[in-house]
């Protein structure tokens, strides 16, 4: 099971999948809409959030669990 959370183009639209999954949990007609669900979904679930472009590349990372800090400072 991954803890993450990806906007991806589908087609036309955008879908919200959780990393691994078959299935989206959600499918959008904007990139807007798709962000605001999947950001949701990763706060709820302590997640990462990745928003992917229309390419497919990583365009943007979030990180919404708990990430202990290991650098000094």
């Amino acid at each position: 099971m991954s803890n993450s959370r990806h906007v991806t183009p589908k087609g036309d639209k955008w879908q919200v999948k959780k990393g691994g999954a078959s299935r989206a949990s959600g499918i959008f007609d904007t990139q807007a809409e798709a962000i605001d669900s999947g950001r949701s979904q990763a706060k709820a679930n302590k997640e990462e959030f990745v928003i992917h472009n229309r390419e497919g590349r990583i365009r943007q990372k979030d990180s919404y669990g708990n990430d202990p800090r290991k650098s000094k400072g």
